[in-house]
C-alpha cells in the first residue's frame, strides 16, 4: 500500500480508499464556482483554490480528513452577464451535495465541512447545511476558505471594497495556483459610480441582489497590482491553521503538527 500524507479521494484507489475510512472521520467538500474572475483571472479560479486549499487543510488534519471530488459550479446568476460563467440555481447545488453526502455515508462517513471558496454560495450552504443535516442524520459544516484569516488580510488588504479578483484572491492564488492568473493583465476594479450595490453590500442595513455590472465594468473589485506571493502565504497559512484547530476541536483528535 503507498503511504499517503493526505487523502484526496480523485487520486486514490479502492483499496486505498477502504483502508483510509479506518481514520478518516471527515470528508471535505471543496465548493467553488465558474464565473468571470475579470480580465487577470481565469474562470474556474474558486474551483481551484477551493480544492487547494482543502488539500492544505487535510495535509494538516491527516489521517483524519479525505478530499472528495470538487463541485466546480456554483452559485453566480450575479455574473451571467460576463461571458463564459455558467451558474446553478440553489436547489441544484443543494441536489449535487445530498447527492455527495449520501453516497459518502454509505461509506461510513458521517461529519462533512463545505469548504467554499465562491461568496455567492454561503447563504446556499447555509440551507444545505441545515436541510442536509436533518434530512441525513449526519453532521454538516461550512467554511469560507481564507475568511478566518482576518489577522492577515487586516494588516495587508486596504482596499474600501475586496473580495473578487482583487488583491487578497490574486495573493491566494500566487501562492496556491499561479497558473488562475494573467500577470499581464493585472488591474483594479473599474467601479461605477451611483450604483445602488453601495447601498446593498455586506454590512449595511438593507442586503439585495444586484448585478455584478452594476458595481464593476472589468468584473473586478480591489486592486490586484497590490498582490504577491508573500501575501497569499501569510492568508492561507493563517486560514489552515484556523480551520484545522477548529475541526481538532469538533472532532476531538490529535494530529502530528506539519512543519
Amino acid at each position: 500500500m503507498v503511504a499517503l500524507n493526505s487523502y484526496v479521494l480523485t487520486n486514490m484507489t479502492w483499496e486505498e480508499v477502504e483502508d483510509a475510512l479506518k481514520t478518516v472521520k471527515m470528508a471535505v467538500i471543496p465548493i467553488g464556482a465558474h464565473e468571470q474572475h475579470g480580465p487577470h483571472m481565469i474562470e474556474s479560479c474558486d474551483a481551484v483554490l477551493a480544492t487547494e486549499m482543502a488539500k492544505k487543510i487535510a495535509e494538516r488534519m491527516h489521517p483524519h480528513l479525505i478530499v472528495t471530488p470538487t463541485v466546480n459550479m456554483g452559485v453566480s446568476p450575479h455574473h451571467m452577464n460576463f461571458p463564459g460563467t455558467i451558474s446553478l440555481k440553489p436547489d441544484t447545488l443543494i441536489a449535487i451535495l445530498r447527492d455527495m453526502v449520501r453516497s459518502l455515508k454509505h461509506h461510513g462517513i458521517n461529519k462533512f465541512l463545505f469548504l467554499n471558496a465562491h461568496g455567492g454560495n454561503q447563504s446556499t450552504l447555509s440551507v444545505a447545511s441545515t436541510v442536509l443535516s436533518e434530512e441525513e442524520k449526519v453532521e454538516i459544516y461550512y467554511a469560507k476558505t481564507t475568511a478566518s484569516a482576518k489577522e492577515s488580510i487586516g494588516h495587508f488588504i486596504d482596499s474600501p471594497i475586496f473580495g473578487h479578483s482583487c488583491e487578497r484572491e490574486v495573493s491566494e492564488a500566487l501562492y496556491l495556483a499561479p497558473y488562475l492568473i494573467r500577470p499581464d493583465k493585472l488591474t483594479s476594479g473599474d467601479f461605477c459610480e451611483g450604483g445602488r450595490y453601495k447601498q446593498l453590500r455586506p454590512g449595511k442595513a438593507i442586503q439585495g441582489f444586484y448585478q455584478y455590472e452594476e458595481m464593476t465594468k472589468n468584473g473586478c473589485i480591489g486592486d490586484a497590482t497590490k498582490a504577491t506571493r508573500e501575501i497569499g502565504e501569510r492568508i492561507v497559512t493563517e486560514a489552515t491553521e484556523n480551520i484545522a484547530q477548529a475541526l481538532r476541536e469538533l472532532l476531538k483528535v490529535e494530529v502530528e503538527m506539519l512543519n
